[in-house]
């Protein structure tokens, strides 16, 4: 069953800190094969992201996304960087306090494949 803002199920303390580790380059790639088109910028650098556009019919749902990845994002106390257009949104994540990726960045990521479908 996909992730949706009201399935998602905060981990232990333990495992949630465990999720915060920063992936190791040769980590990366499982990880992303399982995130379609997110793009990975800047590997091993602390900057190191990944990057998916999503396109949309019109700005109401472009900004209803946008407000989807925030609820998700809340509840999740880890936050994307997001660029809003007109009909489309360019989303950005990685994890600031250990300088690169994280699994927490791969969960948002199918976190918010799933609010597209």
């Amino acid at each position: 069953m996909p992730a949706t803002p009201d399935r998602i199920v905060k981990p232990s303390a333990a495992a949630e800190q465990a999720s915060r580790r920063k992936l190791a380059s040769a980590d990366l790639q499982p990880w992303l094969a399982q995130v379609p088109g997110w793009s990975l910028e800047g590997a091993d650098t602390p900057g190191a992201h990944i990057r998916k556009t999503f396109h949309f019919a019109n700005y109401f749902e472009t900004m209803a996304f946008v407000n989807a990845v925030a609820y998700i994002a809340h509840r999740e106390d880890h936050h994307p960087d997001l660029s809003v257009h007109f009909n489309r949104c360019v989303v950005q994540l990685n994890t600031h306090d250990v300088g690169g990726l994280s699994r927490t960045d791969m969960s948002m990521a199918q976190a918010i494949d799933a609010l597209v479908g």
